[in-house]
């Protein structure tokens, strides 16, 4: 940020151009965490980030547009944390399965901003193509990791590793939406969320035919 004086000595706020853009994304998600996704216009983040009203025309065609840039931001950021929780599937690929879930509920109540834009800001899923790529990035890996652990289970009793991936994403996306937030939403739980995402995993696993535990191989 750089700081010039008008005539008679008053400050104005002025941006680089280089920063713009983060500064709108900035002042953007510290709304989003104060309001809500619905509760600003694209010109009180304008205001927010000390530019003009017009000024965040340079870089976005509508307020849509700068959320899906942040929800693209957003999912690119739980991809990696699903990738680094699944790590190759080890030391085996059902504990691993349940550290993608620990995950997922770790961004859902720490990035409680960028998660309320990639799930609650109202975006249909292909307004933008980085956004639409990213989200799929993050799916894949909840998809591969569902594709491992239909190793484990009884050949037929095996269910298509992309249903298995949608079940579990329900399970961990109504979890911690509920009981996981990082906000004010969150309700009241008498254990861990993740002790109920596991056992609601565990569950569904043995409803398959599993019958080890976490560790078994």
């Amino acid at each position: 940020m750089s700081w010039s004086k008008k005539k008679g000595g008053k400050e104005r706020r002025g941006y680089h151009h280089g920063n713009l853009r983060e500064a709108l994304v900035k002042a953007a998600l510290d709304l989003i965490a104060d309001k809500g996704p619905a509760g600003f216009t694209f010109a009180e983040a304008a205001r927010a980030a000390g530019v003009s009203a017009a000024a965040p025309y340079r870089h976005y065609r509508d307020r849509d547009a700068l959320m899906a840039d942040i929800a693209s931001r957003g999912f690119e950021r739980f991809e990696a944390e699903l990738l680094a929780a699944w790590n190759d599937g080890l030391p085996d690929p059902i504990s691993a399965y349940q550290a993608v879930g620990r995950a997922y509920l770790n961004f859902a109540r720490t990035q409680p901003a960028y998660y309320t834009a990639m799930f609650e800001a109202g975006l249909p899923p292909d307004i933008d193509p980085e956004m639409a790529k990213a989200s799929d990035r993050a799916f894949t890996v909840l998809r591969r990791a569902s594709e491992a652990v239909c190793g484990k289970l009884p050949e037929a009793r095996r269910p298509p590793a992309f249903m298995m991936a949608l079940h579990v994403w329900s399970l961990s996306h109504g979890i911690a939406s509920l009981f996981s937030r990082g906000d004010a939403a969150r309700r009241k739980l008498p254990m861990a969320p993740e002790d109920l995402l596991e056992a609601a995993v565990l569950i569904y696993l043995e409803g398959l035919g599993y019958s080890g535990g976490p560790g078994s191989n």
